[in-house]
């Protein structure tokens, strides 16, 4: 089933791409070849979600031999760790799909490209070996390069492309680099994730396990990205196109936070019980950073890549938390590494769904300046109204996902690292204040759009453009209202993640 689940999309993908050039598909049909793909792997997780066991471990395991030689496999499953972001890669994946059905440029490619990186989504997500996992992780870096260097705002986002490329890459290397250390600190020698957690080979190995944690943690930062290595995202955010921002932030960015929860925290326990006051005070220099440089910002679609940085750190907090054993106790470190979960997912929606919407902005105005714009909310009520909850939501309000993910990490980390916790609490008043100023400029005072754009032909949410982002916020609402589903899922594997660091 998951093998089905991870490469439906690139069946779909080869299918479009092998089409002989001399048989004219019309941007119509790829695009809801698009659709129906993304829909059906919805479905297909979705089924997989109903017989899902929360406290059944590993489920829907499959195994094949690729490169025994090496110690490497093709080896699947999911648990309460991974399922919820890959049921978040497929929702995402079809948002972007339905908000890009009126895209004109080179729409065969585009889907193709999409196609390609939602089987890379899933794949890493579904990957129990390293090495497995190392290459999905590389593999999204080309599919997200040509979408911001092919279909972004022109020659910027060829540079921003670049510098996204190279950043991720170096990190990459970096992280290959800290698996083939616990590849040969592993007897017998191994890729596999589920031995490797069993044997734990780098237990008592002092300073080699700490350059191996050194090694993944450091290729991990660049990807979720943490300060100071997040210096990529900004640029490539503001020059993707606005489905390529929110599949960047909703699913490319989890990949690093995953990869801690993974891989880091397991397999290295005791190196992340040494190290963890290091990953709590980056998580918390994150999030204070991330949103004060956010407040700062006059470009909006700058200002939310930002707080990409700042959500981040709370994870990074939550996880570095849950490795303190001092001072706390098992529940605490469970409820950290649950709200760590849930805050991926949260980002995610919510996050793609900003996304989304600044992608109407800027299709309305051609600019994303907060000062080229206001008084919008007399023009554009759905719009408004769209975009005020999902503001609110990101910043934590109550009744939406992102109060449930946040609640738990303030709570699971407030016990070992209570002045970290403080000082991280400081990021939701900077958070109110950044999203209160750019809708205040948005939607409040006299009328105004970018020169030459008549307000008489400013045009609402479309009905496209309503059905890509409504479900993101609606599901962060039964999040936030009705969590049990989810954390039911996520709490027997957080459980489990924190006494294999415990051990």
């Amino acid at each position: 089933m998951l093998t089905v689940v991870t490469f439906l999309p690139l069946l779909a993908c080869a299918v479009l791409a092998l089409l002989p050039r001399a048989v004219r598909v019309p941007d119509r049909v790829c695009s809801w070849v698009w659709i129906a793909t993304a829909a059906a792997d919805l479905a297909l997780v979705i089924a997989v979600w109903v017989r899902f066991d929360p406290h059944g471990g590993l489920q829907y395991e499959q195994r094949a031999r690729w490169m025994p030689g090496a110690g490497v496999s093709y080896h699947v499953g999911v648990d309460g760790l991974s399922l919820p972001l890959v049921a978040m890669v497929c929702v995402l994946f079809l948002a972007a799909a339905v908000h890009m059905l009126r895209e004109t440029r080179r729409v065969r490619a585009l889907a193709c490209l999409f196609l390609f990186l939602q089987t890379v989504g899933v794949g890493l997500f579904v990957a129990l070996d390293l090495i497995l996992f190392f290459v999905f992780f590389d593999l999204s870096i080309v599919g997200m390069y040509v979408v911001i260097a092919g279909w972004g705002h022109g020659e910027r986002a060829r540079a921003a492309a670049l510098k996204f490329f190279l950043y991720t890459f170096v990190g990459s290397l970096a992280l290959l680099l800290g698996f083939i250390g616990l590849y040969l600190a592993a007897d017998p020698h191994t890729f596999d994730l589920v031995e490797l957690t069993r044997s734990n080979p780098l237990a008592g190995q002092g300073l080699y396990a700490g350059l191996v944690l050194l090694a993944v943690g450091a290729g991990l930062a660049v990807k979720t990205p943490t300060v100071p290595l997040h210096t990529w995202l900004p640029p490539a955010h503001t020059e993707a196109p606005a489905a390529g921002s929110a599949i960047l932030a909703g699913v490319l960015l989890k990949m690093g936070t995953y990869g801690f929860v993974r891989i880091a925290m397991p397999l290295l326990p005791g190196s992340w019980r040494q190290y963890a006051p290091v990953f709590v005070v980056v998580g918390v220099v994150s999030v204070v950073y991330g949103a004060l440089v956010a407040l700062a910002q006059t470009d909006l679609k700058r200002m939310i890549a930002y707080t990409s940085v700042n959500h981040m750190g709370y994870v990074v907090l939550a996880i570095g938390a849950a490795g303190s054993l001092a001072g706390s106790d098992a529940q605490a470190r469970s409820l950290a590494v649950t709200g760590a979960v849930v805050q991926m997912v949260s980002h995610g929606l919510l996050t793609g769904a900003l996304f989304l919407l600044t992608g109407v902005l800027y299709d309305r105005g051609g600019t994303y300046a907060l000062d080229a714009y206001s008084g919008l909310a007399a023009h554009t009520p759905r719009f408004a109204a769209a975009t005020g909850v999902a503001a609110f939501a990101s910043l934590g309000i109550p009744g939406f996902s992102g109060f449930v993910a946040e609640f738990q990490i303030f709570t699971g980390s407030l016990a070992s690292q209570a002045a970290a916790t403080g000082i991280a609490l400081l990021g939701i008043l900077l958070s109110a204040a950044l999203f209160l100023r750019a809708l205040r400029s948005l939607f409040l005072g006299p009328p105004r759009l970018p020169a030459g754009i008549p307000l008489s032909g400013l045009a609402d949410l479309r009905t496209r453009e309503a059905a890509a982002t409504y479900p993101l916020l609606v599901l962060a609402l039964v999040i936030g209202v009705l969590p049990r589903f989810l954390l039911d899922v996520v709490e027997p594997a957080g459980r489990s993640v924190t006494e294999l660091v415990a051990r």
